[in-house]
């Protein structure tokens, strides 16, 4: 993971997105993932499926990358956007009705 200027972070990884998301959740708040649980942090589920968005930027089942794409959504006071490649970046929310 790299930290632009302190307020997002980007992350390129062969994980599962959601399983990266709350990883880079955990490294711009400074603590482990284990931390980022209720009641401190929301449930990943509250907000999207994790099991839909893995499956939405999984390899297709003959090997092949999917098409082009992006999902962005509010998690835990970031912007949170997953692309295509794999890429995680959080930029901080200043929309404060999550």
């Amino acid at each position: 993971m790299t930290e632009g200027d302190g307020d997002s972070v980007d992350s390129w990884c062969q994980k599962p997105p959601s399983q990266a998301i709350i990883e880079a959740v955990a490294e711009a708040e400074g603590v482990s993932p284990e931390d980022v649980h209720p009641p401190t942090y929301d449930a990943l589920h509250t907000v999207v499926d994790p099991q839909a968005l893995d499956a939405l930027f999984a390899t297709r089942p003959d090997g092949a990358p999917r098409a082009g794409g992006d999902v962005s959504f509010l998690y835990c006071g970031y912007e949170v956007t997953v692309e295509r490649d794999g890429s995680i970046t959080l930029e901080e929310s200043t929309d404060h009705a999550e």
